[in-house]
């Protein structure tokens, strides 16, 4: 675990194996080494092990949706919406909901060019966790690919309002400005995301 923390993930694998080798029942160690096997790039390692914590904790919610993520990792849409899928079911009577099975499956929806029905799953993200700005960018990246641009402009806003730093959301917002004919705003977006470029206090995938 301190290895992960380290971002060490050769090693982390390595004692992770050992572990599992020892305790075959430990279900957090399955999950873990599924996490460690995804950041090496090895999916079809860490679907086995993600079915392996499944196997032991049914409906664990984190591990299905690691899953799915696993299976887009391999290519396999179908795959990875049904686990999206799945656990977004698991949670639906609870009280307090993970919001990343529906990130998770609106990012594949817009991949696929399906805006209408990621919307859906976002709205219900952004609802979920009204705070995180990445369910206000998806969204607004929807509205923004069916020519909604208002509710875009509305959700990017947001979205940069929860994190002012991140020089893709200026952009983003920009280019909405732009649509709408709101030259003066889209430049001062366009020079704000400049800016952040110059300084990287920006996400590295910024645009």
């Amino acid at each position: 675990m301190d290895y992960i923390l380290l971002g060490d993930f050769i090693d982390a694998d390595k004692w992770l194996t050992r572990s599992l080798q020892s305790n075959t029942t430990d279900s957090d160690g399955w999950y873990q080494l599924g996490r460690t096997k995804y950041n090496e790039n090895r999916f079809t390692e860490a679907i086995d092990a993600f079915k392996k914590c499944l196997a032991l904790d049914a409906t664990n919610i984190k591990a299905e949706e690691n899953l799915g993520l696993a299976y887009a990792g391999l290519g396999d849409d179908s795959n990875a919406m049904k686990a999206y899928q799945t656990a977004i079911d698991w949670q639906a009577n609870s009280v307090t909901k993970d919001v990343e099975p529906h990130l998770a499956l609106g990012t594949l929806l817009l991949d696929q060019n399906r805006p209408k029905d990621a919307i859906s799953a976002l709205m219900q993200a952004t609802q979920i966790a009204p705070s995180v700005s990445q369910g206000h960018e998806l969204l607004g990246k929807a509205y923004l690919q069916i020519q909604e641009l208002l509710k875009a402009q509305m959700e990017l806003q947001e979205a940069v309002n929860l994190s002012p730093d991140t020089a893709r959301l200026h952009y983003i917002l920009g280019q909405i400005y732009r649509k709408e004919g709101l030259t003066a705003k889209a430049k001062s977006e366009f020079d704000r995301c400049a800016a952040l470029q110059g300084t990287g206090a920006s996400d590295p995938n910024k645009m």
